[in-house]
């Protein structure tokens, strides 16, 4: 929620200023009256009719006095605008809702309350407010909704005051604003397993021993609440209080969505091309193994990892997985093509690394390319790579034979390799994946991914 207050009524604290902005206000009916009352002034001096210039007088007076009174009238208005989500997927709307109130001693006329919306989310808001009492509020609301992917900020909020005769027209402009993030859509994934593992945890997992024995005992200060069966007497004679023997605790699997940004890799742009589409899947891949119990890592083809926290970038700890997501969704909101030709970048990332589950995103490969994401899966427990041909999104043709030759360059190096054809479900190729790695499972040595 954001909140902001306009001090007075007057456009500035300088006198002169103040006056020159509210004629600058007057509308084309102020303006009218003001070029007719002048008209007829002047006609009546040419024509010597007293009467005639009365009501040039009249009709000159009129938006001047509007003007001051206007530019006069002190009262101070405060705004405030409550968005809820201010994160949502792509095609969903999120409702903010704009209350105004009048804090001080005077009722306002009309005011007329304008949002800035960028075009992406639908037209700008316009609200009219009747007369709002001393104390008083008022409350409205609008929808926004987006199919792009991006951080779009809502605001400033202006309000428009104008007198009864609608002869001018002030704005005021307040300097708060939101920003709503909207991540791409995920698709929700059946919760397969291979090898009866079904989780993050299990057997075949590394776990991080705490005793091995009395000798190369981990001993750590004594908590409250601790069993005192657990403590270690000959660290707490040699740190001088008292300690005790850490427990097993099992180290969560890792998994590594990789996604490949590549400019060079993708052809066409919208909500429905390829490259929207492994943006949707990163996400939903993401989510769907933060969920089986994984710490999960998002990177890119230019090596860059988030959360970027922990050992080698992984996040989504017991303690944070809603944190993990949180900062990888916001990355895939704004994630756009990279400039780079190669997946070089992101390959030493994988070397440097532990074992661990691969789940990969890729555009189109050149024989290069493809060669050097064979060798990817050399540093992985297990590797599942999801292939687009980008040229067959573009025409909604078939995957083109040099796709499924670099399907089999990869399966030949040991990844479980689909192609993505044109509007397929990730869902599907997801339950087709597992099919697969089930078939395989007697060559292979990782205990399976979920």
């Amino acid at each position: 929620m954001t909140s902001a207050a306009v001090p007075d009524g007057r456009p500035d604290d300088d006198g002169r200023g103040g006056l020159r902005a509210a004629l600058s206000g007057l509308t084309t009916r102020g303006r009218s009256f003001l070029a007719a009352g002048v008209a007829a002034a002047v006609c009546a001096y040419v024509l010597g009719q007293a009467d005639l210039l009365r009501v040039g007088l009249l009709l000159a007076v009129l938006p001047l006095v509007c003007v001051l009174v206007l530019h006069r009238t002190r009262y101070r208005v405060a705004t405030s605008r409550l968005l809820v989500p201010q994160q949502v997927e792509t095609g969903t709307e999120a409702r903010v809702q704009l209350r105004m109130e009048n804090v001080s001693k005077l009722p306002t006329g009309l005011l007329m309350l304008q949002d800035h919306v960028p075009y992406m989310l639908g037209s700008r808001p316009r609200f009219v407010l009747d007369r709002v009492e001393a104390g008083g509020r008022r409350e409205v609301s609008y929808r926004v909704r987006s199919d792009l992917r991006g951080r779009f900020p809502l605001g400033p909020l202006q309000l428009r005051l104008s007198d009864p005769f609608g002869m001018c027209e002030l704005t005021r402009s307040f300097s708060a604003y939101d920003t709503l993030t909207v991540v791409p859509r995920t698709e929700a994934l059946p919760p397969v397993g291979l090898f009866g593992e079904a989780a993050g945890y299990g057997e075949g997992q590394q776990r991080a021993l705490a005793l091995s024995g009395d000798d190369d005992v981990i001993p750590r200060a004594y908590r409250h609440g601790d069993d005192l069966r657990r403590v270690h007497w000959r660290s707490t004679a040699r740190y001088g209080e008292l300690m005790v023997r850490r427990e097993e605790q099992p180290q969560r699997a890792r998994c590594t969505v990789l996604l490949d940004t590549r400019g060079v890799a993708y052809r066409g742009t919208g909500p429905d091309s390829a490259f929207e589409w492994a943006v949707s899947g990163t996400a939903s891949a993401l989510v769907h193994m933060l969920e089986r119990g994984y710490t999960v890592r998002l990177l890119t083809d230019t090596g860059s990892a988030v959360p970027g926290e922990g050992s080698e970038g992984f996040g989504g700890s017991v303690q944070d997985p809603a944190d993990s997501a949180g900062l990888m969704m916001d990355t895939l909101a704004v994630v756009d093509h990279s400039e780079g030709a190669g997946l070089s970048r992101a390959s030493d990332v994988l070397r440097a690394g532990d074992d661990g589950l691969l789940v990969a995103f890729l555009g189109d490969l050149d024989e290069e390319q493809a060669a050097l994401v064979a060798r990817m899966r050399g540093r992985t427990g297990a590797a599942v790579a999801f292939v687009l041909d980008s040229g067959a999104w573009l025409t909604g043709g078939s995957v083109s034979g040099a796709v499924e030759k670099r399907l089999r360059q990869l399966r030949e190096a040991g990844w479980t390799a689909l192609a993505v054809p044109p509007g397929a479900r990730l869902a599907d190729l997801w339950q087709q994946a597992a099919g697969v790695r089930a078939a395989t499972a007697a060559d292979t040595t990782y205990g399976g991914w979920a």
